[in-house]
């Protein structure tokens, strides 16, 4: 049976030489993240700045997504997000935090209520407010410090601490350049996006986990080779698997995230961007990074890759 390959299964790149640009590219692109970060800010949503949720529910059929936001974006109110929720009629508005405090908010549901008229039935209106808006904030930044820590455990006791190390840097590197792709291009940041930051940790971590498990391999098998060439064979016989995950997984996200409306597009573009620097950092970082370790050849990751390995 014909087996498709984007990339050829016994390729020889030399992936470890071109640390000498990836480290340096990697740095600046941080950095200049974290810069971005505090000099441009997030361009939060209404999870993380507060608003006002209505949810209603149509009585003449189906509700048209469409219509609401052509009649909710003459408004003036900034951000409003419609979506569906639950059965086809019923349908959550939400709007962001005017400035001018409660009265303020009030306003805003008289004007949705004018806007859309009275063939509704206005089934839910809440106000959240700052403080709420502020525990999400604290709780998604508690998700994302949490899961690379758990990263750090599990690879620390599945291989060595060496690998422990450099993973947590692939993972710190992955997160912190996502957060300024999100500054610079002022994509909505909500809870979808810090979900979107979560997969991309697993994703990356998936890939890395897959160099590791082949690196720990062959520092058993190749006792003289030299440390970068054992690198660059490792990365080489996972590539042909690496690049049609990504591939296969961009496909999906594309269509995503240009078929599946405005409610995801956040979302969808954070995975996209995720895809892409995961899949760059487990081949030109996590793997490199070991280079600045003394990993044993001879040691309990070696004996565990026997172990684990079928003899031939």
């Amino acid at each position: 049976m014909f087996k498709l390959r984007l990339v050829p299964q016994d390729t020889k790149f030399r992936f470890i030489t071109l640390r000498r640009i990836a480290f340096p590219l990697s740095i600046i692109t941080a950095l200049t993240s974290i810069v971005l970060f505090f000099s441009i800010g997030l361009n939060t949503g209404i999870d993380f700045q507060g608003g006002t949720m209505i949810e209603v529910r149509t009585t003449d059929g189906p509700a048209n997504i469409a219509d609401f936001r052509a009649t909710l974006g003459t408004l003036n109110l900034g951000d409003v997000q419609i979506q569906e929720f639950g059965q086809p009629t019923d349908v959550l508005i939400r709007v962001v935090r005017q400035e001018g405090g409660e009265q303020a908010q009030q306003a805003v549901v008289a004007k949705v209520r004018d806007a859309l008229g009275d063939n509704l039935e206005y089934r839910r209106v809440e106000v959240v407010g700052p403080r709420v808006s502020g525990e999400l904030a604290r709780s998604g930044f508690i998700a994302v410090v949490s899961a690379i820590f758990a990263v750090l455990v599990y690879i620390w006791f599945r291989f060595e601490w060496q690998f422990a190390i450099g993973a947590i840097i692939a993972l710190v590197h992955d997160v912190v350049i996502t957060i300024g792709f999100f500054a610079l291009t002022r994509l909505e940041f909500n809870l979808s996006s810090i979900a979107a930051i979560l997969a991309i940790v697993g994703y990356s971590l998936n890939d890395t986990v897959i160099v590791y498990d082949r690196i720990r391999e062959k520092l058993r098998k190749y006792k003289k080779m030299s440390m970068p060439d054992l690198l660059d064979f490792a990365i080489n016989k996972t590539l042909s698997r690496t690049v049609m995950t990504s591939v296969t997984t961009l496909l999906a996200l594309f269509a995503l995230f240009f078929f599946g409306g405005e409610v995801i597009r956040s979302f969808t573009g954070a995975m996209i961007f995720g895809v892409l620097i995961g899949t760059y950092s487990s081949i030109f970082i996590a793997a490199a990074v070991l280079l600045f370790f003394n990993i044993k050849r001879e040691g309990v990751g070696a004996a565990k890759a026997a172990a684990e390995t079928p003899a031939t």
